[in-house]
C-alpha cells in the first residue's frame, strides 16, 4: 500500500493552543483507523520505519509533539497537560479526513504515560492503547524509589529535555550567544557524572539551577519528598478507577519501570489487558543486556515470531478494525524466563503456583533455608556518603557512562561497605519468578540512612549477575510518613526488589548483597537526619545487620515448582 506524509498538521486544543503532528496515511481512497503517538521527544525524530509499516498496513499514523515541545505551541510543563490534551488530540484525530473514527495509541516511556493520561478521560473514539515501559506510581522509579530520590534519572532526563527548552529560549539571540548557551548545557551533560551528581545540597543542584531548568520539578521534590499527593497527577495508579480502555503492556526485567508495568497490568486483569515482559533495559529490545547475551530469541524479533510493530498491528487490528485474529484467545501474559532463556505463556500474575520461601542470612556470609540460631553473630559495615557504594548495572536510566542491565558485581563486592550472603551451589535448577522481598533487622548509629539489597546469580566461573535490587530510606520504613531513627535501636526493614523471572541453574549459587548506597542512581543519604535536599554535610553511618532467631533476616523468593 502506497503512503503519503503531511508535516506539521495543526490540532487546536480546548484553550486555543496549537499542537502539530506529522501524519502518515495510505494513498488509496477509503477509511482507516488512526494510530496516535504523542511525544515530548520530537515527532521528527520518532521511528519513521514504524510509521511507514503501520501506514502501509492500513492505518493513519499521527506523530504529535506534546504541548511546549518542538513544533507545538504552549508551555512545557512535564506530565501536567497530557490528560486534557490527550483527550482533545484523540477526538481531533478521529475526525481527520479518511479516519473511520477509531483511534489507538502506542509508544514507550513518557509516550506510554500520555496514553494512560488520555485513557483516564475516556475519549469516545479511543479504542485501545499499547503502552511500553511505563510507570504506575511516580514514587516507584520516576522520582522516588523506597523513599530515595531517583537522582540519576531525574538529572539526566531533565538535561536531555533542556535541549529543546533552551533552544527555544535562545532562538532570537545572536549566533555567538546561542552557542554559548548551548555550550553551557552540553558542559553540564558531559560532566554530570563527575561534577553534577556529587554536588550538594541537592536543593541547589548546579546542573539545573545554573541553566534555570526544571526549577518547578526540583522545588516540588525538595518541598514534598516522597509525598503521594505531589506526584499523583503523573501516577496512572491514581486514576485506575477511571480506566476502561483495553491495554497491552510491555516491559523489561531490567527496565526502570518494571514495577509499574506489572501494576498497570494487574490492576486491570481481564480480556482487555495483556502483558509481555522481556529481559530488556529501558527502551531497547535487544538480546544483549549489559554483559549478558540472552540469545537471539530474546531480541527485537521476539521468539522468532513477531516484532513490536507487528504486535501493535495485531492488537489494533482487533480493537480498531474488528478483525477476529485470535489475539484475545491467547494467554494474557508472555514472559522471558532468564537462565532458561525461553519465552513462556502464563495466565495470571503473580503465578498461582509460586511457593514463597525464605532464604535466611547466617554468620559466615551464608545463605540457606535453615532458620538462624539464637546466638549468631551480626555483620557490620560502615557507610560513608563521602565515598558511597557506586552504581553498577541494574534498572538504570541515567548518564550514559552508567551501563544498564547485567554487570559483573564481583569488583563491587570487594568494597568494605557491602556485605554478601551466598548459598551453596544448587544441585538442581531453582526458578524464581514473581515479586522478591528482603526483610532485614538492622541497627544504625545515624538518625537516617539507606539500605540497598541486590539479588545475584553467581555462575560457576564466579560471574556475579545482578538480577534485581531495591532501596529503602530508613525514615520511610513504615510507609509514607517519615520517622527518624533512634541511633542504636533495632528496626525491621522491608525492601522491595520488584519482580523478576530467573532460573538459578544447577551449579549456580544465589547471593544477596546488602549496602547503603547505589550512587548516583539514587541520591546518597548524608545520614544527618536533615530534611531532604538541604544537607551539605555528611557523616559516616555504622550499620549492623542482625540474623539470629529473634531477628531472622531473610529474602523471600517466589519459587516455581519444576
Amino acid at each position: 500500500m502506497n503512503i503519503q506524509v503531511e508535516f506539521n498538521v495543526p490540532a487546536t486544543m480546548r484553550d486555543g493552543t496549537i499542537l502539530r503532528a506529522n501524519i502518515f496515511r495510505p494513498v488509496e481512497d477509503g477509511t482507516y483507523p488512526v494510530a496516535l503517538t504523542r511525544t515530548p521527544y520530537s515527532k521528527d525524530f520518532s521511528s519513521v520505519d514504524d510509521c511507514v509499516r503501520m501506514a502501509s498496513a492500513g492505518y493513519i499514523v499521527v506523530m504529535q509533539d506534546v504541548r511546549g515541545r518542538f513544533a507545538s505551541e504552549g508551555h512545557w510543563n512535564p506530565f501536567m497537560n497530557e490528560a486534557s490534551d490527550g483527550y482533545d488530540s484523540v477526538e481531533w484525530a478521529a475526525q481527520l479526513p479518511g479516519s473511520n473514527g477509531n483511534v489507538g495509541m502506542f509508544g514507550a516511556s513518557y509516550v506510554g504515560f500520555t496514553q494512560w493520561s488520555a485513557a483516564s478521560q475516556n475519549p469516545p473514539h479511543l479504542k485501545a492503547i499499547m503502552p511500553a515501559v511505563t510507570w504506575a506510581d511516580a514514587r516507584a522509579g520516576v522520582v522516588w524509589r523506597g523513599g530515595a530520590f531517583e537522582l540519576g534519572t531525574f538529572a539526566s532526563w531533565q538535561l536531555l529535555m533542556g535541549l529543546d527548552e533552551i533552544g527555544k529560549r535562545i532562538a532570537d539571540l545572536p549566533p555567538a550567544e546561542q552557542m554559548q548557551a548551548m555550550g553551557a548545557l552540553v558542559y553540564h551533560m558531559d560532566h554530570l557524572h563527575t561534577e553534577g551528581y556529587p554536588s550538594l545540597p541537592l536543593k541547589d543542584f548546579a546542573p539545573l539551577r545554573q541553566l534555570n531548568l526544571a526549577a518547578d520539578q526540583l522545588d516540588l521534590a525538595i518541598s514534598h519528598p516522597n509525598e503521594r499527593a505531589s506526584v499523583a497527577p503523573y501516577s496512572p495508579a491514581e486514576f485506575y478507577d477511571r480506566l476502561t480502555i483495553p491495554a497491552y503492556n510491555l516491559g523489561g526485567w531490567y527496565d526502570v519501570f518494571t514495577k509499574g508495568t506489572f501494576q498497570n497490568y494487574t490492576a486491570r486483569t481481564g480480556r482487555s489487558s495483556k502483558l509481555l515482559i522481556g529481559p530488556w533495559i529501558h527502551g531497547t529490545l535487544d538480546s544483549v543486556v549489559g554483559e549478558m547475551d540472552f540469545g537471539f530469541i530474546a531480541g527485537a524479533w521476539i521468539n522468532m515470531q513477531f516484532d513490536l510493530t507487528s504486535l501493535t498491528q495485531r492488537w489494533f487490528d482487533y480493537w480498531l478494525k474488528g478483525i477476529e485474529n485470535g489475539i484475545l484467545q491467547e494467554p494474557p501474559i508472555k514472559i522471558f524466563v532468564m537462565g532458561d532463556n525461553i519465552w513462556r505463556d502464563e495466565h495470571e500474575w503473580p503465578l498461582a503456583r509460586a511457593e514463597y520461601k525464605p532464604l535466611y542470612l547466617h554468620e559466615g556470609s551464608k545463605l540457606n533455608f535453615e532458620t538462624p540460631g539464637a546466638t549468631e553473630a551480626a555483620d557490620r559495615y560502615t557507610y560513608d556518603p563521602a565515598d558511597p557504594t557506586p552504581t553498577s548495572g541494574g534498572s538504570l536510566l541515567m548518564h550514559r557512562l552508567f551501563t544498564p542491565g547485567v554487570r559483573d558485581q564481583r569488583s563491587l563486592e570487594q568494597r568494605a561497605d557491602l556485605i554478601s550472603f551466598t548459598t551453596e551451589p544448587f544441585d538442581k535448577d531453582l526458578e524464581v519468578t514473581g515479586p522478591v522481598l528482603v526483610k532485614i533487622w538492622a541497627m544504625s548509629d545515624a538518625r537516617d540512612t539507606d539500605f540497598v539489597a541486590r539479588l545475584i546469580d553467581v555462575h560457576p566461573d564466579g560471574f556475579a549477575q545482578n538480577v534485581c535490587d531495591g532501596i529503602l530510606r530508613a525514615r520511610y520504613r513504615n510507609g509514607g510518613q517519615p520517622e527518624l531513627l533512634e541511633p542504636g535501636q533495632i528496626y525491621e526493614y522491608t525492601i522491595d526488589l520488584w519482580e523478576t523471572s530467573n532460573v538459578f541453574k544447577a551449579g549456580h549459587r544465589l547471593r544477596l548483597d546488602i549496602a547503603s548506597a547505589s550512587f548516583p542512581r539514587w541520591d546518597r543519604n548524608p545520614n544527618t537526619g536533615e530534611d531532604f535536599g538541604k544537607s551539605a554535610t555528611m557523616q559516616a553511618a555504622h550499620q549492623t545487620i542482625l540474623h539470629d532467631a529473634a531477628h531472622p533476616s531473610h529474602i523471600i523468593l517466589p519459587i516455581i515448582p519444576r
